[in-house]
């Protein structure tokens, strides 16, 4: 099956393993895979780690925004896998932890930090041939993305999905702490003023809630297959 060079955008909650479902794809079909949400990450980190944002997660607007322009964040391949640079540092690990996972809704609902990381996407997938996740990929980065999926899950099923990944990494969590998280990153992203969390109206749920990573491989290969099989 031959597919066009296009943009396959995917937005969704959180922990509905988007980033593994666009990782898969990118591999299947060589695509370049760019993880919007390591962006808004290492944007968090950067502000964490400079004292911009503090525990109750009140952030200095003003600093963060004169210090972006000079925030290298960037992806390089390190063996077929896509990992996430703040300069010369491999930040994946830091940015995927629970504090990180606290503070990055409210960094990343703000306008200057939305336009910083639109603007690096665009960049990267002018060229086409990527697929993208995010929360809001097909309704304002690329609103003209060939194939938009929306993904989705129980509350419950996307807090155990990161308990086990977290635990993977040596991580002491509590599954209330990491459902609780889930929760408020929902509300978060979905009430946002600045490009809330919402499915575009031409895009395709996927509901994962009782499907397996292959189910969800076998689900695309039909949804590509339908649109582009007889090229």
């Amino acid at each position: 099956m031959r597919i066009p060079d296009i943009i396959i955008a995917i937005d969704g909650y959180s922990s509905t393993g988007k980033s593994s479902f666009a990782k898969l794809i990118a591999k299947e079909f060589g695509f370049l895979y760019l993880d919007s949400g390591a962006l808004y990450r290492g944007v968090t980190l950067y502000a964490v780690e400079h004292s911009l944002i503090d525990s109750r997660n009140v952030i200095d607007e003003k600093a963060l925004a004169e210090a972006l322009p000079g925030i290298d964040l960037h992806f390089e391949d390190k063996g077929g896998c896509t990992m996430t640079y703040m300069g010369e540092r491999c930040i994946e690990k830091e940015i995927r932890s629970l504090p990180i996972s606290q503070k990055v809704s409210p960094v990343s609902a703000l306008a200057v930090v939305r336009e910083y990381v639109d603007r690096k996407l665009r960049e990267l997938g002018s060229r086409k041939r990527v697929v993208i996740d995010g929360r809001d990929i097909g309704s304002t980065v690329f609103p003209d993305a060939e194939i938009k999926i929306f993904m989705t899950a129980a509350p419950e099923v996307r807090a155990m999905r990161r308990l086990r990944e977290m635990q993977a990494k040596g991580e002491d969590v509590k599954f209330e702490d990491v459902l609780a998280n889930v929760r408020e990153r929902d509300y978060i992203d979905s009430h946002r003023k600045v490009s809330p969390l919402a499915k575009a109206s031409d895009a395709v749920l996927l509901d994962n809630s009782d499907m397996t990573i292959e189910d969800q491989m076998v689900w695309i290969r039909n949804l590509i297959a339908g649109k582009f099989g007889n090229e």
